[in-house]
């Protein structure tokens, strides 16, 4: 009687608790790390999205009574005006508004227009459509951008060294003016949190959180390449083995020396020693420089292998950069070495073939529903196209031009089963989707 009462007592007060407390500690654990997950692939989406290349582009920041803040930013991402209008309430001056942008889109022949996705969104893409149809021979195209984190950067240190003459407002506009331009050059100013993008983040770790977005970060640079002529210092602080002070150094050594020639011409660069450049070195671009294999992703110290490869080939590296044909001719073991085995020959005659190419897809842009603007014009059984902002591990959030995302659950992504939504979409893509129903009480799609 006595053992039994003991092992009772032992396991209502002693084991069943630990038990508890631990299975509950194992299940938020793996619920920690596949919400980091997501993030992190969501993140990883965003910044590798289509960038929209080097254009001359106008950014509008909607706002009722504030205005709509304007921002021309030239092929190169330079601020060349700004202004700021008022089509909507209360002043609704539409005609003026519509004169100011045309002025603007004329002299300094703008080529896209991307529009903040905030409040005011969609009559601001009104103005905008009005713009474009009423300037056919500037053949401009307009493009609803996700603000998200604008504001953080506005109001950010490097904004106010990047951008001292400007208003905080109009920061803003040129931050999703450049945004479309090359999403991942104006992204990685921003803190990866501010983005918006993933799901529970509030609740998670701050340290692992912050350590898998810095590594999504750096591997999606890595993964496009910088030109070392042009980064700023965020993007190039992002590249493997560059802290923030050797990309500030970068920086001001461009600027008081011009623009570097050649990869060889970093070890210039006060502080930027051998070990340093030994890995950066493949990740950094120069257009238009001394060596031709400076634009692709080969390492420098592989180019005794290049050499090789040229002189087997004939002619000289320019003619090999880009002839498929040629390249696959090669047979990459006549070129291993003691140093080089034959999986890196193998990657250095793919990156001959497609010198520099950018891995980001082709940039298209989605087109919204004439006549929806809110959740009020939204009936069950339209087909409209729209963005993907989001996907958490229940399914994927679509911005339709509401100024509210609609949600595609896990179970109707796909005829098949879904284990993850995405294997089925991305953040960034655009998509056709089906209403299937609307709560406008609660503001759900």
């Amino acid at each position: 009687r006595w053992l039994l009462d003991t092992v009772r007592w032992a396991w209502r007060t002693r084991i069943l608790i630990h038990l508890d407390v631990g299975l509950r500690m194992r299940l938020f654990q793996t619920a920690e790390d596949e919400a980091v997950r997501v993030f992190a692939a969501n993140l990883r989406d965003l910044l590798l999205a289509a960038p929209a290349g080097t254009r001359a582009t106008m950014g509008l920041d909607p706002g009722l009574r504030t205005g709509v803040k304007v921002a021309v930013v030239d092929a190169t991402g330079k601020v060349v005006a700004t202004d700021t209008i008022y089509p909507h309430e209360p002043r609704r001056d539409w005609n003026g508004a519509l004169a100011t942008l045309t002025r603007l889109a004329v002299a300094h022949d703008v080529d896209l227009v991307a529009i903040g996705n905030g409040t005011a969104s969609r009559e601001t893409d009104k103005l905008a459509g009005e713009l474009v149809a009423a300037n056919p021979g500037l053949k401009m195209t307009k493009v609803m951008v996700s603000e998200a984190g604008a504001s953080v950067y506005s109001a950010s240190a490097y904004a106010s060294a990047e951008l001292p003459g400007l208003d905080v407002t109009l920061r803003g506009a040129v931050s999703i003016a450049r945004r479309l331009q090359d999403p991942l050059a104006e992204l990685v100013k921003i803190d990866p949190k501010s983005i918006g993008v993933g799901q529970y983040q509030h609740d998670l770790p701050e340290s692992s959180l912050s350590r898998s977005l810095d590594a999504v970060v750096e591997d999606a640079v890595n993964a496009v390449g910088v030109d070392v002529n042009t980064a700023s210092v965020p993007l190039l602080r992002r590249v493997s083995g560059i802290t923030e002070g050797l990309a500030t150094q970068i920086v001001a050594h461009r600027d008081t020396h011009g623009p570097f020639r050649a990869r060889t011409a970093l070890s210039d660069v006060p502080r930027l020693g051998p070990k340093a450049f030994e890995q950066c070195a493949g990740f950094l671009r120069i257009r238009g420089g001394d060596d031709p294999l400076d634009v692709s992703g080969v390492h420098p110290e592989a180019y005794p292998v290049v050499r090789r490869i040229v002189a087997k080939a004939g002619g000289d590296v320019a003619t090999l950069l880009g002839n498929a044909p040629k390249l696959r001719s090669l047979k990459p073991q006549q070129f291993v070495d003691d140093r080089f085995g034959l999986p890196t020959v193998t990657d250095i005659l793919a990156e001959l073939e497609k010198p520099g190419r950018d891995p980001r897809p082709e940039f298209r842009t989605a087109t919204f529903a004439e006549g929806v603007h809110k959740i009020a014009d939204l009936r069950p059984g339209m087909v409209l196209e729209g963005v993907v902002t989001n996907v958490a591990a229940f399914g994927a959030f679509v911005d339709v031009g509401v100024h509210q995302d609609g949600l595609v659950h896990v179970s109707a992504m796909s005829r098949q089963f879904v284990s993850d939504p995405r294997d089925v979409v991305k953040s960034g893509e655009v998509v056709r989707v089906k209403v299937l129903e609307v709560d406008e009480a609660r503001k759900r799609i």
